[in-house]
């Protein structure tokens, strides 16, 4: 009599459970609850991954923040004086290289462009273990000094876990790409304390389109992880500036320069990173887990030199915008943070671009400020001011993302009094840039992978239909005559350049060899800027 009695609340369980499951998978309100998880767990996600940067920042260099301590000696090694920074990223990339490289390739680079592409070729299918791997390679490149910032780290873990919760849920692909960028909103939020600036981020760059369904559940996952990350931590903000103003509309002609310089300027951060990441990649023979490690070398070089290239540098940042470094230092400064980030992600660290587009932008303003203020005393102009509007100008000439870039400058000041030059210098930087190119800092990046998603399908179909042969540049017998490197397979000549993406990806040490056969001579080399060069030439 007891076992029809103890089944039917299984039998129940199960019927309920399933019931569940359909309000969550195929209702406007159980999207609801899905944003609701999604921001709770993106919320818990940027403060992990905090106190992760915290911690081993803290165990390598006895702060939580070594940017502005200048060249002194890790409170922990003290033996070693300055120059255990010229050790630490070596350390950092002994760790992290093998960890990516192993278990989430994907998790290498500012993160962004993979969750791009998830959702405009993948349905928004992203493997789950890439947020653990993203957090721990991140915080260990950042800790020993890689010189990237955490939203890019913050919006992959966040939109992972979205992804990862949509596809146990078995949701359709329309809901999934909306769980995706209600991680990608929560991380932006919770890390940046800008709940508005993370709902447009996951409109403008993640689904690239703005609807009335969409912006909901980004709210709602928004707001909900702020909520999560501000309890926890409380009211912390990234930067403490004075209050600014604009003085008279006779500014509005200097404001309006600086944004036409400043998206010139972040189109060439972009430009510089790849190029960077080019050389690396023609210089580096070895296998690609040992890559951060040896590169850790050239940027604990550069971080002995310049220190304040250490780690993320909003500190730095505050006290450039705040007029306590010489106009040639914080030119120094900018030009540092561009080459740091180009080597930091070069050498296969794990980061984002966009605080550090942010770095350089707040630098190449204040400086401009200062040479107007030299060059009009009678306005009585504030460096510092165009200094916030540079940062928000250069990220918009380097993402594209006009939008984004005035509420992340506005939520992180809370200063209206700039609206008006930051929402003109903003528009025009985003002008500048798209007549100078229309790739982004983050859509170049797939580019070289033979993925534009600005355009649709047919740039795949293309691709195989154009054979390895056709792109690869023939063999050079002075420069090809030293040994292969190990783990570099080989292609055929025959191979449609489709097929073959993955592996250009996966081995970017150098381009692969081309082989006329297993064992045959060596007819050339193929790598993944041959491919962006082929894209590109099409485009024109």
């Amino acid at each position: 009599m007891s076992a029809p009695t103890e089944s039917r609340p299984a039998g129940g369980a199960s019927r309920s459970g399933a019931a569940v499951h359909r309000w969550l998978v195929g209702t406007r309100p159980g999207l609801v609850g899905l944003a609701l998880i999604i921001g709770v767990g993106a919320g818990l996600g940027a403060v992990v991954f905090r106190f992760l940067i915290f911690g081993i920042t803290e165990l390598v260099t006895g702060r939580t923040d070594f940017s502005d301590a200048g060249r002194v000696a890790s409170t922990h090694l003290p033996a070693l004086g300055p120059w255990f920074l010229l050790l630490a990223p070596v350390v950092g990339g002994l760790v992290y290289g093998p960890l990516v490289h192993r278990f989430a390739p994907e998790a290498r680079g500012h993160g962004v462009p993979e969750v791009m592409v998830a959702v405009a070729r993948r349905g928004g299918r992203i493997p789950a273990k890439v947020a653990g791997v993203k957090a721990l390679a991140s915080a260990l490149c950042i800790g020993t000094g890689g010189s990237v910032g955490r939203e890019g780290p913050i919006v992959q873990i966040g939109s992972a876990l979205g992804s990862s919760i949509g596809q146990w849920l078995r949701v359709p692909s329309s809901r999934l790409v909306l769980m995706v960028a209600c991680g990608a909103a929560g991380g932006i939020s919770a890390t940046f304390n800008a709940p508005i600036a993370g709902v447009v981020f996951g409109l403008e760059i993640i689904l690239r389109a703005f609807g009335a369904e969409a912006f909901g559940v980004l709210v709602i996952s928004s707001v909900t992880a702020n909520v999560i990350a501000r309890t926890i931590v409380g009211d912390d903000t990234i930067l403490r500036l004075p209050h600014y103003a604009l003085g008279s509309t006779a500014e509005l002609p200097l404001y309006a320069l600086l944004g036409l310089l400043a998206g010139l300027l972040g189109w060439t951060f972009a430009r510089v990173l790849y190029r960077v990441e080019d050389v690396c990649d023609a210089v580096w023979r070895g296998p690609e887990w040992l890559r951060p490690a040896v590169g850790g070398v050239l940027l604990g070089a550069l971080l002995l030199a310049l220190p304040q290239m250490y780690g993320v540098g909003y500190p730095v940042l505050q006290n450039g915008i705040a007029g306590q470094y010489a106009l040639g230092f914080l030119v120094l400064l900018m030009l540092g943070k561009m080459v740091a980030t180009s080597l930091t992600i070069g050498i296969g660290g794990s980061g984002g671009v966009f605080a550090p587009s942010l770095f350089v932008g707040g630098m190449a303003g204040t400086v401009f400020g200062i040479g107007a203020d030299a060059l009009f005393p009678s306005l009585h102009l504030s460096p510092g001011a165009f200094g916030l509007v540079g940062m928000a100008a250069v990220f918009a000439g380097a993402a594209h993302a006009p939008i984004t870039a005035v509420l992340i400058v506005f939520e992180l000041t809370g200063d209206y009094a700039i609206i008006l030059p930051l929402m003109a210098a903003v528009v025009l930087a985003t002008g500048v840039s798209h007549l100078v190119s229309r790739d982004t800092i983050y859509t170049l990046k797939l580019l070289r992978r033979g993925i534009d998603i600005d355009a649709d399908t047919s740039t795949d179909e293309e691709l195989r239909q154009v054979t390895v042969g056709e792109l690869m540049r023939p063999a050079d017998p002075a420069a090809d005559a030293g040994p292969e490197a190990p783990d570099l397979p080989s292609l055929r000549p025959d191979t449609p350049v489709h097929d073959v993406l993955d592996e250009l990806s996966r081995h970017r040490g150098g381009a692969l060899p081309v082989l006329d056969g297993p064992g045959g001579p060596l007819l050339g080399r193929l790598a993944e800027h041959d491919v962006l060069h082929h894209l590109r030439h099409r485009a024109r």
